[in-house]
């Protein structure tokens, strides 16, 4: 992110808010065919001011962003992702929206579900808004050339930016092609959402924030399609901690990051000593353990201060998932 993008987070203290703002200001994963997110001039937050002051009232009265984020903080981290942005939808003073996870069928056949479908104040047209929140390790071996989306995977091993990318592509953005969708949005929408025409037209965008973990010490090339500005982290395994510690400045502090917070860091005060994380790191370790993301926060004369890591288990991965099948 800019320096202008942090000190409009760092002005945000909920930790709600700290994640509303980074899904506004965080930048895509990937650049696809398919039209980006809605910008903040769609929002009718563009400028640096009217955005900072559209996440003060957020953080003076969270009580509707806590209500529609509900029990979400304690679940998936894609079902947190998208209640955000249902709530940025449904706030923000440009847009309105107008479902969510609206379901399509064919007769008793459930077709999928259209994550969120809004509307600018200014222009009547339906948009489909497919999002997505993912962080990926980069593997500098394994299925595909060393572009490959295939070789970046999540952290349990179950998908990867392949078969995401794959899905997303041809089929939940290809639902709003169907009769059984226009019909869907009709039945789903009063009149003044959509303005007069019969014909429903409706435009498709996706929103795929999150971040890169690329192989410490071990040269990866960014995927295909990756975004010029993604974010990126970096990934090693628990026997090569000590190797990367070694190399910190001393007073370098770190963060735990627990599930959906992933996505806004943590305000700096909330950073503790690296040798508190480091005693917590060993004892998750100490047997056969799931991946585990910190951020670093090094010292101001050092640069670049705030890093994200992802340490794994010696073992891991335990599964690689396929890359997709070619299109027929």
């Amino acid at each position: 992110m800019s320096e202008d993008d942090a000190a409009l987070l760092a002005r945000c203290h909920h930790p709600l808010v700290r994640d509303l703002a980074w899904i506004v200001l965080a930048p895509d994963l990937i650049r696809t065919p398919w039209p980006g997110r809605p910008s903040r001039a769609d929002l009718g937050l563009a400028g640096d001011d009217r955005l900072g002051d559209w996440l003060d009232e957020c953080e003076a009265n969270p009580q509707a962003l806590e209500r529609r984020v509900g029990n979400t903080v304690d679940g998936r981290m894609g079902h947190y992702h998208e209640r955000l942005w249902q709530y940025l939808l449904d706030a923000a003073p440009g847009t309105r929206l107008l479902a969510s996870n609206l379901r399509i069928h064919e007769g008793k056949r459930t077709l999928g579900e259209l994550d969120l479908l809004y509307r600018r104040l200014d222009d009547p047209t339906p948009v489909h808004l497919e999002v997505a929140i993912k962080f990926y390790l980069g593997l500098p071996a394994g299925p595909g050339p060393d572009n490959g989306q295939a070789r970046w995977i999540g952290p349990g091993g179950a998908d990867s930016l392949a078969t995401k990318r794959e899905h997303l592509d041809r089929h939940q953005l290809r639902l709003t092609e169907r009769v059984e969708t226009r019909t869907t949005i009709r039945q789903h929408t009063h009149p003044r959402d959509l303005g007069p025409s019969r014909e429903v037209v409706i435009r498709r965008q996706l929103a795929i924030p999150g971040v890169l973990f690329y192989p410490w010490q071990a040269p990866m090339p960014a995927p295909l399609e990756a975004a010029t500005a993604h974010l990126r982290g970096h990934w090693l395994r628990w026997g090569d901690w000590p190797r990367l510690r070694d190399g910190l400045a001393r007073d370098t502090r770190s963060a735990w990051l627990v599930k959906p917070h992933w996505l806004a860091l943590p305000r700096d005060e909330a950073f503790v000593p690296l040798r508190d994380v480091e005693a917590r790191l060993a004892q998750h370790f100490s047997r056969p353990a799931a991946p585990v993301q910190i951020a670093l926060l090094g010292p101001l004369a050092r640069g670049r201060r705030h890093q994200r890591l992802f340490i794994v288990d010696d073992s891991w991965p335990l599964q690689i998932p396929l890359p997709p099948r070619p299109p027929a």
